[in-house]
């Protein structure tokens, strides 16, 4: 005769027979009407519950780690770390069962002696004692986290109906069929909420006292136990005196059932709950590194249908699917990056306006290496100084979709650093670096149609109304080589060269290698190709990722690699998710490539980033907008490339020359500067981690002179 079954059955009847009034008379009718028809139909009644219990893989937090294996964050619903019965200390497994069904072992998943005795309490002494088995609590918890992740709401011992109760006990029964007792009480250490902020022993161990479940003493261990009755009630935080009382109901009961001495009890009651509270972070909010890359690699999971056909499908396994989420970030450039961005911006010691970043990549895989920002991550706080929910390196959505948000302020206005990009072209139409524009124009008359265009009606963009563009300093006008021009940043010269070519051509060439507009709900061609000559300065607000990737085109040959930030991700069976893979695609020849990436040498040489070299061939342009509100620095080794910014993040159109920054103004600001400063020490600790050799050289004949005139006599007739 199998135990589990006739007592599971018995137990049923001796249930419905309460419930329904038919309990008369103590114990004796039901045992009366077990032999009868009465009892026969109930335990029909009882087989025909549902008795399938198939326990899912409960709900883990996933790790998103640098690709080092250091951890950044930790995401979950439930702080849940699952251990083995011998990880989880005697003291803890001997209190359970002390205080909650001291018959574990004895019984098949339903303890007639325990529903007798609570039958009897409970009408005799008007108090609620409760008959549930460890079994039927297991299979409760279990059914409450299947429920939650369903979006469900979880039922409670005050909320269950006879129906609940029938099928706890019928799928106790089951469940004891099926797993061992070992089984069953390793699933409820680890299934059972200790409190909102841990779920199973383990997670409650760490948060309570700091310390791994094996290491449990006796009387951390009938604390904990205590708590699973009520964590609301025994709350060793919110109510330590109900709790300690709790606890030393938990030792008596240890030392009725003979599992400790009268000594260890006299001893144990007497301590103090010595509680080391350690909450688990949880979130990007709480990353130990790179919340901000936290965050867009959150987004970039959220918006990848290879996780789940819904956003709430990818969230549910984000927070419960126990992941590890491998990253491209490399710590020890996020490190060196965060370290420079605050001591150049700290924002302690600056105007709550100004922001600063900073984006590496690498050249020839798109891998985001680095990304760091001079804010703390915090939802909804933009007016508190140096909090900040946006980051300040990405755009606004992802993939222009509005429906998947980026977490990025969407781009500011790149200046300067735009200008390569009409130079790439000048090279790719067959003109030379050291060929000679008049650069001494500074206005166009409304009207004008100077600047061609195949995107534009009549094939010339018109100028609507006066403008006249003027060089820093209001200098520097006359005749100049192309690649004197970029590597002084003369606007006049930039437009003089624009002028020899068709301006379409020229966003065309730009997002060719990646460029958009960072704050765009769509992606296409019209939002840079119809734009005014003007915004050959870069006037577009553009990510810092977005141009540090094409820069990195730069540095690649031509060659434009997609982003990525994962490495790998592995589910806790070791079951691996697909990841994005590495895609490079040639944006523009090889040769133009080389010859504007040999012009950025010549801004560090003898150009606006002069004084920003390192000890390693370096390629650079400097940039600043025309209200001076954003200045960058984008430049490149040979492995790592890396932009810059520094600016206004909230007032685009006020200067940051009426700001103070790291305490004090600097009315001369521009891209050399702070931003400069911040690239330079930065780079000067990453670039010995890659490769940080020489440069291809472009053809000879697309520098034609390799004469470079000295500063300051530099004017070629």
């Amino acid at each position: 005769m199998n135990t589990a079954t006739t007592l599971g059955k018995f137990m049923a009847f001796l249930l419905v027979s309460v419930l329904c009034g038919v309990l008369t008379a103590g114990l004796l009718v039901p045992l009366a009407a077990a032999t009868g028809t009465g009892a026969s139909k109930s335990i029909e009644f009882f087989d025909n519950l549902p008795a399938e219990f198939s326990p899912q893989k409960l709900s883990q937090a996933s790790q998103i780690q640098a690709s080092d294996g250091t951890v950044i964050a930790e995401m979950y619903s439930e702080n849940r770390v699952p251990v083995k019965l011998d990880q989880v200390s005697k003291n803890m497994t001997g209190a359970l069962l002390a205080i909650e069904d001291d018959r574990f072992y004895d019984h098949g998943g339903v303890d007639p002696k325990g529903i007798a005795a609570a039958l009897f309490s409970n009408s005799t002494s008007g108090t609620s004692r409760g008959a549930s088995t460890l079994t039927q609590q297991y299979v409760t918890n279990v059914l409450n986290d299947i429920r939650i992740s369903n979006g469900e709401a979880p039922t409670y011992n005050g909320s269950k109906t006879v129906l609940d109760k029938l099928q706890e006990i019928r799928l106790a029964v089951s469940v004891e069929k099926k797993m061992s007792k070992d089984e069953i009480l390793e699933g409820y250490l680890n299934v059972v909420q200790f409190n909102g902020r841990a779920y199973g022993i383990e997670a409650a161990s760490q948060y309570f006292f700091n310390k791994s479940a094996k290491d449990l003493s006796l009387t951390e261990g009938a604390l904990l136990a205590g708590v699973v009755n009520g964590p609301s009630v025994y709350d060793p935080v919110a109510h330590p005196e109900a709790a300690t009382k709790r606890r030393n109901i938990v030792l008596g009961r240890m030392l009725t059932t003979k599992r400790i001495t009268k000594a260890q009890y006299d001893a144990a009651v007497k301590e103090p709950l010595n509680l080391r509270i350690t909450p688990r972070s949880q979130g990007c909010y709480g990353a130990k590194m790179a919340p901000y890359f936290c965050q867009w690699v959150t987004y970039q999971f959220l918006a990848d249908p290879a996780y789940g056909k819904t956003r709430a499908e990818r969230q549910k396994l984000l927070n419960r699917g126990g992941l590890v989420i491998k990253t491209t970030l490399d710590s020890r450039l996020q490190k060196s990056a965060q370290e420079a961005i605050e001591a150049t911006a700290s924002t302690k010691q600056s105007d709550p306006n100004v922001g600063h970043a900073a984006v590496t990549v690498q050249p020839g895989t798109g891998r985001v290496l680095a990304m760091a920002q001079n804010t703390t991550l915090g939802a909804g706080a933009e007016n508190e100084t140096g909090v900040s929910s946006l980051n300040f390196n990405v755009d606004k959505y992802i993939g222009g979709d509005p429906g998947n948000p980026g977490g990025g302020a969407g781009g500011f206005q790149p200046g300067s650093t735009y200008k390569p990009f009409t130079f790439s072209q000048w090279l790719a139409e067959g003109h030379s670096m050291n060929e000679v524009v008049d650069a001494s124009r500074k206005t166009y008359e409304v009207g004008d149609q100077t600047f061609k265009g195949s995107c534009f009606a009549g094939g010339a963009y018109t100028i609507l109304d006066q403008w006249s563009p003027q060089n820093y300093g209001n200098q520097n006008y006359g005749n100049y080589s192309a690649l004197y021009g970029l590597a002084l940043s003369l606007n006049t010269v930039t437009f003089a060269t624009a002028a020899k070519l068709d301006i379409c051509k020229i966003q065309e060439l730009a997002m060719k290698m990646g460029v958009h507009p960072g704050d765009s709900q769509s992606l296409n061609k019209d939002d840079l190709t119809h734009s005014p000559p003007s915004a050959l300065l870069g006037t577009a607000n553009i990510a810092p990722i977005t141009m540090a990737n094409a820069f990195a085109t730069w540095n690649n040959d031509g060659k434009l690699c997609k982003n990525l930030v994962f490495d790998s991700i592995t589910g806790p069976d070791g079951t691996k998710y697909p990841v994005p893979s590495q895609h490079c695609e040639q944006a523009i020849p090889t040769d133009v490539a080389h010859g504007t990436l040999y012009a950025q040498q010549q801004v560090m040489k003898n150009g606006s980033g002069r004084g920003r070299q390192l000890d390693y061939p370096s390629a650079a342009k400097t940039g600043t907008n025309d209200f001076r509100s954003q200045t960058w620095f984008i430049g490149s080794t040979q492995g790592l490339t890396t932009a810059v910014w520094l600016g206004n993040f909230n007032e685009a159109s006020t200067s940051l020359a009426d700001l103070i920054i790291n305490g004090k103004k600097d009315p001369e600001l521009d891209g050399s500067g702070l931003a400069g400063t911040t690239w330079q020490t930065y780079m000067k600790q990453a670039a010995p981690h890659y490769p940080h050799g020489d440069f291809p050289s472009p053809p000879e004949n697309m520098v034609n002179d390799p004469r470079w005139p000295s500063l300051g006599k530099d004017r070629i007739q």
